[in-house]
């Protein structure tokens, strides 16, 4: 009896000491971010970073007489400034009006471009054998460490040589190759994660590699392929460094366009505050537009 009672002592899980059954550092952590008083704090800093571009549009909206003589908050004061006159004027500048539209000759193509050969080079690194394909796919990587301002002069005489250096096309190249890298990257290791049974599956009822990408993996890579997309978009519209390089008078984009006009910025501060405001709404217009899928692709693979 007393053996029995011996071994029954032994086998009692012993008492959780205080320390143990307290929550864990990481825990209340975590509680406290997903707080109440977090969320607010964090859209009262979003509204703080959004009050430079209500300014923007508010002193586009201003005469330029009122622009230059006192600060955007006046409107609150007067809100019987408020016109459209400057917007009028900004449709009549050829020079804005051009350069918006070689913005987006530019940044459509070259946004979907990245993202369909990327896509395509992605599932190739991922799923299909060839000669060497790690070899490659490391070479890939590392031109993620070439920065753009070595390129700038090799590839502007190279342009200059086949005859496309000041033009749309080879602005469209130039964000096309630097983006690459960075996208077969990104969508080859978001499509490593598709479990091979569902390619197999797919193979087993006859889907050729082309049937299999599209109907299979695009659709299952839609988050990645939308950050993706957003961020080459981003980077493209508010590029400016190649714009400045590789274009001309003809094909210059909108951030050009009102880098030159501020040289003359006393006589057409009415067509910089719109122009800017245009510039600078377009981006963030697309960026909440697709932001659902933006946080999607970002967070795809964190999760197993």
């Amino acid at each position: 009896m007393s053996a029995d009672a011996g071994r029954l002592t032994k086998a009692a899980p012993e008492p959780l000491t205080a320390v143990e059954g307290e929550r864990s550092l990481g825990a209340r952590l975590v509680s406290f971010v997903s707080g109440g008083t977090v969320r607010v704090f964090l859209i009262l800093v979003g509204l703080f970073w959004l009050v430079p571009t209500l300014g923007l549009l508010l002193s586009s909206l201003r005469p330029p007489d009122e622009m230059t003589a006192s600060g955007w908050w006046e409107v609150f004061g007067k809100p019987s400034q408020l016109t459209f006159d400057s917007y009028d004027k900004l449709l009549g500048n050829s020079d804005i009006t051009d350069s918006i539209l070689n913005t987006v000759l530019i940044t459509v193509p070259a946004t979907v471009l990245v993202v369909v050969i990327g896509a395509l080079a992605g599932y190739a690194f991922a799923w299909m054998e060839f000669p060497g394909r790690d070899w490659w796919f490391l070479g890939v990587v590392g031109l993620l460490v070439v920065p753009v301002q070595v390129a700038l002069i090799p590839i502007a005489e190279l342009f200059g040589n086949i005859g496309i250096f000041g033009s749309l096309i080879g602005v469209i190249l130039f964000h096309v190759g630097f983006g690459l890298p960075f996208a077969v990257f990104l969508l080859r290791n978001f499509f490593a994660e598709i479990p091979r049974e569902l390619l197999e599956a797919a193979r087993l009822d006859g889907a050729g590699e082309l049937r299999l990408f599209f109907r299979v993996v695009m659709p299952l890579g839609g988050p990645a392929i939308a950050a993706l997309g957003i961020f080459q978009f981003l980077w493209v519209w508010n590029d400016m460094l190649v714009a400045l390089i590789f274009t001309d008078a003809d094909s210059q984009p909108i951030t050009v366009a009102l880098q030159t006009q501020v040289r003359q910025f006393g006589s057409n501060v009415d067509v910089l505050a719109p122009g800017a405001f245009i510039s600078m709404v377009i981006p963030l217009v697309v960026f909440f537009a697709f932001q659902r899928q933006f946080v999607s692709g970002v967070m795809a693979g964190a999760v197993k």
